[in-house]
């Protein structure tokens, strides 16, 4: 195993494997709790990294089947040791491919039209903005060097089932490309909640989702507050799997 690479665990059961190159934050976490899928859903995870989604998702809702899918060898390297260790081979596939050939994949995980949600954690800067990092992998996670928030609606839309559900987030500047991108797709946004450090500050991040044929009206949810005057946020415990004593 690559000596860069070290375990990190969800429960006593699901564990994440981590490097440099490939890692998670919270955005992974409010994305994973904001998709909530019922146990009978088929979802799918573009862009996975690490995987940390599929696993976190596998650790507190159980869909009937996760499928992950990157462009990066390493990526699905590590994300593939997660589902070893974790022993969930049975409900959890990693899949090595471009998200924007999506529906030329030859696998019969990666069926068109089957899956009940698609979740996204994309790039969150434009290709020509922001200074790129010297990892590659920083490049691909940030910018959108390899795929843009269209190329994912696309594919978002191309796997998804009438009526299915596209959840991803995105800094808030994107908002309007978003929104743009999903209603090009035939995705309309249905529900949309900003996430912010405190109740004073600007939020840093949004959540979105959006369904596949379906009519307009746009749900804006409360604010997602991260941080208390103690910490963390009654609401960021529960979603980490913690309560406040």
């Amino acid at each position: 195993m690559n000596p860069s690479y070290r375990f990190e665990s969800l429960s006593d059961s699901i564990k994440v494997c981590v490097s440099p190159e490939h890692r998670f934050g919270t955005d992974a976490f409010l994305l994973a709790n904001f998709a909530a899928p019922r146990h009978k859903d088929i979802v799918c995870d573009l862009g996975t990294g690490c995987g940390i989604i599929p696993m976190a998702l596998a650790k507190n809702y159980q869909p009937k089947q996760i499928v992950g899918v990157d462009i990066q060898q390493q990526a699905i390297e590590q994300f593939q040791l997660s589902i070893e260790h974790s022993d969930l081979e049975g409900s959890i596939t990693a899949i090595h491919a471009d998200l924007k050939d999506i529906a030329e994949v030859n696998s019969a995980s990666l069926t068109p039209h089957s899956f009940d949600i698609v979740t996204c954690n994309p790039p969150y800067k434009a290709g020509n903005t922001g200074i790129l990092s010297e990892l590659t992998a920083e490049q691909i996670a940030r910018h959108e060097v390899l795929c843009t928030i269209d190329d994912v609606c696309k594919s978002a839309g191309k796997l998804l089932k009438y009526g299915g559900r596209l959840c991803l987030c995105q800094r808030p500047e994107r908002l309007a490309d978003v929104i743009t991108a999903m209603k090009n797709a035939d995705i309309e946004p249905k529900r949309l909640r900003f996430v912010a450090k405190n109740s004073n500050t600007a939020p840093w991040l949004f959540l979105i989702e959006g369904k596949k044929h379906s009519k307009p009206f746009l749900k804006v949810e409360p604010l997602l507050v991260v941080q208390s005057e103690n910490g963390f946020s009654e609401e960021l415990l529960k979603i980490y799997g913690f309560e406040n004593n």
